[in-house]
């Protein structure tokens, strides 16, 4: 089965940045690999995806022109790097896999995640 390990969180002032890394081992083929958060007491929403076969990227509008997903595929790794961060941006971070992807999607459209790494923006 896949198995997706995220990292890179911690505490970060606003106005900063953070670079969040998912290694992902146990798949083959193309996917869609895709960063998702959950912030205390809110639903888990996605923030970008990234075909792995044409490197198409899909962004929330919260992020759009501050965040970057992109792909190592020689390390099987996948990150998210967001700049000029936000009170709102506090939350757990989870990376996400399913087979393909045309948008964003949801977080039923997922089939594996890993277990979240904290990003926690402050003053």
């Amino acid at each position: 089965l896949p198995q997706l390990v995220e990292s890179g969180g911690g505490s970060v002032q606003a106005g900063g940045s953070f670079k969040l890394s998912c290694v992902v081992s146990g798949i083959w083929g193309t996917n869609c690999m895709a960063w998702f958060r959950q912030a205390t007491g809110k639903e888990r929403e996605g923030v970008a995806a990234i075909y792995t076969g044409d490197g198409r990227t899909y962004y929330a509008d919260f992020v759009k022109g501050r965040s970057t997903i992109s792909l190592d595929k020689n390390n099987d790794t996948v990150y998210l790097q967001m700049n000029n961060l936000k009170f709102e941006d506090t939350a757990m971070y989870y990376c996400a896999l399913r087979g393909y992807c045309f948008d964003l999607g949801t977080p039923d459209n997922y089939n594996y995640w890993g277990r979240g790494t904290q990003v926690t923006v402050s003053s």
